[in-house]
């Protein structure tokens, strides 16, 4: 769709800043790259944490003086915080772009600005094309109104026709599975019809922008599934979706590229596997820090860590490879072991035993010693994965150890596409179709 067609809105933020406007040189061209239908500059939010508002009655001025003589002179003050600050980005038409953080990060707050839901404090953002947005469920619902009429009311919000709605009608039910209740007012619906109304919408409307929050995890498994072929669908079309989400499994299925939200800052923006990688090994290394100080050291000996083979300090727990790989577990030892039993287990993010492993009559003198295990290959779907690792002596337990931080792998998916028919394994393989004389 040719950029000086798009429908554009403009508005005016707090310091004067052109906010959805097109910002044009003096021929009249937009400054933004070709094929760019989002754009950001310099975006932020800024919000008042006030405290809570006093009464101006002088009998409660008088008593507050008289509970505590001093707040007569204390002044109270209003807070401000930055829930985004100096965001700036670009998504290109056809992109699927990932939104990832912590709670609080700020990602919700970018969606509501690019949604035109909430303006900025700072920044100006310009969309090229109709969206359809997804933030929170019900948004842009009327309670009053039934399932019929909200959908069409939906459709002309996103300056579809009468008869363009009434084409995909159908369609719109069946996926939410809302026959019998269609002409029910909404306000009567739960939160999982709600929200599969909501999406079926939002994704079968045909915006050409589709920004999603995350508001899959109401509905049931199978549904999810269904959202997420749907989205799928939706982007092999060419649309261009921003899809925040704390599946990281969703993501990676899902995303071309993920920009990683910190504190209201971007704090990365590349291509999947590598932001998911480091974002999962960020909130690995961040939680392994109270797991090690609960931990004791027996007086025979204990763990001290683990790394992978030939890899960079800062990516000993990464495995970005399908090749051979060397793990290394050490272990301090204050006391001979001449039958020591040495076992390793790899667990996956639902606990499932993934690989394992056990050695007999292991002899360890004093000191500090490393437990290697070589293996060929360790071809795991992209994600977090949890070592287990014990030595006995004999039946007597030396150490058991939850190896922190976890195991990372960040190899580029090849399985399946789908997440349910993915497996564990991320096995590269290489096909060909060959004809065969008898």
């Amino acid at each position: 769709m040719p950029l000086y067609k798009a429908p554009i809105t403009s508005a005016k933020n707090t310091n004067g800043l052109c906010w959805f406007d097109k910002i044009s040189d003096r021929r009249g061209f937009s400054r933004t790259m070709p094929n760019t239908v989002i754009h950001g500059e310099g975006l932020g939010k800024r919000y008042n944490r006030g405290a809570l508002q006093q009464s101006t009655l002088l009998r409660d001025h008088l008593s507050r003086a008289l509970k505590s003589p001093l707040s007569v002179f204390r002044r109270t003050k209003e807070e401000s915080f930055w829930a985004l600050k100096n965001v700036s980005l670009e998504v290109k038409e056809g992109e699927v772009l990932g939104l990832i953080g912590r709670n609080g990060a700020g990602k919700t707050t970018l969606l509501k600005i690019l949604s035109r839901i909430t303006r900025p404090t700072t920044g100006w953002a310009e969309i090229h094309g109709r969206v359809g947005s997804l933030l929170e469920v019900g948004t842009g619902f009327h309670p009053e109104l039934t399932g019929r009429e909200n959908t069409f009311l939906s459709g002309a919000i996103l300056g579809m026709s009468k008869r363009e709605i009434t084409s995909k009608f159908d369609e719109i039910v069946a996926f939410a599975e809302l026959e019998k209740f269609i002409d029910t007012a909404v306000k009567h619906y739960s939160s999982g019809m709600f929200v599969r109304l909501a999406f079926a919408v939002a994704a079968h409307l045909e915006p050409e922008i589709l920004l999603v929050d995350e508001v899959l995890a109401v509905g049931d498994i199978n549904f999810q599934k269904k959202c997420l072929g749907k989205m799928g669908d939706v982007a092999r079309e060419g649309r261009t979706v921003v899809l925040v989400s704390h599946q990281l499994n969703q993501i990676r299925r899902l995303c071309h590229r993920v920009v990683w939200i910190d504190g209201g800052t971007l704090r990365r923006d590349g291509p999947t596997h590598e932001v998911v990688s480091a974002y999962e090994s960020d909130m690995a290394r961040g939680s392994s820090i109270s797991t090690e100080r609960d931990r004791d050291s027996n007086f025979r000996g204990h763990f001290l860590r683990w790394e992978i083979a030939g890899s960079g300090e800062s990516q000993c727990h990464v495995l970005d490879t399908f090749g051979p790989v060397k793990i290394k577990f050490f272990v301090r030892i204050n006391v001979p072991t001449s039958q020591g039993i040495h076992g390793v287990a790899l667990y996956n993010a639902d606990r499932q035993l993934v690989w394992g492993f056990a050695a007999y009559n292991v002899e360890l003198a004093p000191g500090e010693q490393s437990l290697c295990h070589e293996l060929p290959s360790l071809p795991l779907r992209p994600g977090a994965y949890s070592w287990l690792v014990s030595l006995y002596d004999s039946s007597e337990l030396i150490d058991a150890w939850n190896c922190v931080p976890e195991l990372l792998v960040a190899t580029e998916p090849v399985a399946h596409p789908r997440d349910e028919w993915a497996g564990l394994l991320n096995l590269p393989d290489k096909f060909t179709v060959s004809s065969e004389a008898r």
